[in-house]
């Protein structure tokens, strides 16, 4: 079976069931809105905090193929393959 890691920061671990790193299997739609999309019917949660209503991307969560921001690529239409590492991480404000 086809798969791709995703990593994601602690804060994001308890989304995820306390995983900060998952083997899934490659989504049928081989693009990140695919991958989030089945995510998020697994862990709903998640998919809430990662991406608005609308379905994009949340402004304060960066997404990453390799070392490659899925902005700097096709945004949510970016491809993932077999072995690819995903990084999703959420920024954190404090003052």
């Amino acid at each position: 079976m086809s798969t791709i890691v995703i990593e994601v920061p602690s804060v994001l671990a308890a989304t995820l069931a306390g995983q900060r790193r998952l083997e899934v299997p490659l989504p049928r739609e081989p693009t990140m809105r695919g991958l989030l999309d089945e995510l998020d019917v697994q862990y709903p949660l998640f998919g809430r905090r990662v991406r608005d209503e609308r379905g994009d991307v949340r402004r304060y969560v960066n997404i990453f193929i390799g070392q490659d921001n899925i902005i700097d690529l096709e945004g949510l239409e970016s491809t993932v393959h077999q072995g690819h590492c995903v990084l999703i991480m959420q920024s954190v404000a404090g003052g």
